[in-house]
């Protein structure tokens, strides 16, 4: 490393934020990248550690000592083009992944670690400051063509690799805009949407044809982030046109609460709230808008969606929002010795969380209480959790006499995704897993491939709900596996 004695001599540096009190007030991003010399000393406390667990902790295997270093040297395009290697769209997991590779940071063990995503995120936006990012269409093509179904993170991926291996490909978007769940599911808060239309725009240099507006299958998809198609193809007119068919898809049927006054007015899937929230700041008109101003406000489920509810009602003026989680409340410092290097359980506050909310752990919701049809109040009571004898299993068992209620005139459930979009699956005929997944493996050959002939499937389609940074790295995966399919071999990276 360019300083060994770095992480001895520099504390991790947090990004710069703009204030709770201002930031409510707007939908635009408010996290800072680093400067450059704050950049460069981030870079000087990644040790000389023999074993960059780093590295296995993020799921594309970021080379990360390696920009580390390059970024503490100031060789910005060097460090752009290793993180690229790996990642096609670090603008997006610079701003939304976890960073599971903080977490297996060797100096995590005793200290704070290596400011990881931080530096992912003043990296890639350096390259677009500087005009590296730049479209990179293949030496010569193929003639193959390839259909990718859905423009999440898993699709964009995928291809974006087939496009650069010289392949024809076409990538089919239900909704009026290519992203997926990054379009409609992340607020702009989080992740403004011109990251993704620049990337569009590069993959369109680079051979890929975007066609929105059109759902493959069937439009019968269920609950989710919609279906805005204005025409239909029939999966077997897909199969037919193309030489392969990747299906990337979103888990987009989100896990319902089927308890008494769930029909009232007032209670709604998160992924119904958000994305209308998404339109408008995208300057659509979006009538009949679920509101939270000057409502009381109910987010059930306590993770990423969850605290994304939390935040966009902030931003409306709701009059009070609490969130509640059946799990007990995590400890506020994980126990690095048992869990290093793997993804601790602890308290994790969000910014949504900063921006004000009252939150609970190990609540249950047992009714809805309304008047006229309308939600007025929230019937819960407090669990625990007990491991049964015979099966050795924890077990909901609710605390007697625990029993309140508080005011709610808007409930968003935010309890997670059980499958994807069952419809196109059954569209294509694939064979799905136990938990209505398509089924494919990720190992040995014919890795990603389905039940059907020249029909794959990566990202959420394939593992269910999951992480952009998962779907990327399937996507990428994914990409290899259908070159491989499709030319005898393959030089993409796996």
């Amino acid at each position: 490393m360019g300083k060994i004695t770095g992480f001895m001599e520099y504390q991790r540096l947090q990004e710069a934020s703009e204030p709770p009190a201002e930031r409510v007030k707007h939908y635009r991003e408010f996290v800072l990248h680093l400067t450059d010399q704050e950049a460069s000393v981030q870079g000087a406390r990644c040790m000389d550690c023999g074993i960059p667990f780093c590295m296995n902790g993020c799921p594309v295997n970021n080379i990360i000592p390696d920009w580390n270093d390059l970024v503490f040297k100031q060789d910005w395009q060097t460090a752009l083009d290793t993180l690229h290697s790996t990642n096609n769209f670090p603008e997006f997991t610079g701003r939304v992944c976890p960073a599971p590779c903080e977490a297996a940071c060797t100096l995590n063990i005793n200290n704070d670690p290596v400011g990881i995503k931080s530096i992912e995120h003043a990296i890639i936006d350096k390259g677009w400051e500087m005009g590296w990012v730049v479209p990179q269409p293949p030496p010569r093509k193929t003639g193959k063509r390839v259909a990718v179904v859905g423009s999440g993170p898993a699709g964009l991926a995928c291809a974006q690799q087939l496009a650069r291996a010289g392949h024809d490909v076409t990538v089919f978007e239900k909704n009026d805009r290519v992203g997926g769940l990054l379009r409609y599911g992340i607020p702009d808060f989080k992740m403004e949407k011109h990251h993704i239309d620049r990337r569009v725009e590069q993959m369109k240099a680079e051979g890929v044809t975007f066609r929105t507006g059109l759902c493959v299958g069937t439009k019968a998809l269920g609950p989710g982030i919609g279906n805005l198609a204005k025409e239909t193809v029939s999966a077997a007119d897909v199969t037919k046109e193309f030489d392969a068919v990747v299906l990337s898809g979103g888990a987009e049927v989100p896990r319902d609460l089927p308890v008494p006054g769930r029909d009232l007015d007032g209670v709604h899937f998160a992924m119904e709230f958000l994305p209308q929230q998404n339109r408008v700041v995208a300057g659509d008109k979006v009538g009949g808008q679920i509101m939270a101003t000057g409502k009381h406000v109910v987010v059930i489920g306590g993770g990423d969606t969850g605290s994304d509810c939390v935040g966009t009602s902030n931003r409306h003026g709701a009059k009070s929002v609490t969130q509640f989680e059946l799990l007990p409340q995590p400890p506020d410092h994980e126990n690095k010795a048992l869990t290093w290097p793997y993804w601790p359980l602890k308290l994790r506050t969000s910014s949504s969380h900063e921006e004000g909310a009252a939150r609970d752990w190990a609540v249950t919701t047992k009714l809805f209480k309304g008047e006229k049809g309308k939600l007025k109040s929230l019937v819960g009571a407090r669990v625990e959790w007990q491991k049964d004898d015979k099966t050795g299993q924890m077990k909901m068992v609710e605390v007697p006499g625990s029993e309140f209620e508080i005011p709610a005139d808007l409930v968003l459930f935010a309890m997670g995704f059980v499958a994807p979009a069952g419809s196109v699956l059954e569209a294509f005929g694939v064979a799905k897993d136990a938990r209505g997944n398509a089924n494919a493996t990720t190992d040995g050959a014919g890795c990603y491939a389905t039940s059907v002939p020249k029909v794959f499937a990566a990202g959420d389609m394939r593992r269910g709900q999951s992480l952009v940074v998962w779907a990327i790295r399937e996507g990428r995966q994914c990409a290899r596996a259908v070159d491989e399919f499709l030319m005898g071999t393959s030089e993409l990276p796996r």
